[in-house]
């Protein structure tokens, strides 16, 4: 039994539009995912140069 029930009798425009969707949802999915993962470490990189950025206009 095929994942879309009517898979066998659709176009191959329908097909291939399916297709692209589909690859689209995945690339999105494993973007957020890797952009998740990053969002701390550029918190504590900006929040360090804001700091040193502070630190070095104290010492002037």
């Amino acid at each position: 039994m095929s994942l879309i029930p009517r898979w066998e009798f659709m176009t191959d425009d329908a097909k291939s539009i399916i297709k692209r969707v589909g690859l689209f949802a995945l690339i999105l999915f494993f973007a957020i995912w890797i952009i998740r993962a990053l969002i701390p470490w550029l918190i504590i990189l900006i929040g360090g140069y804001l700091l040193f950025r502070w630190m070095a206009k104290q010492n002037q």
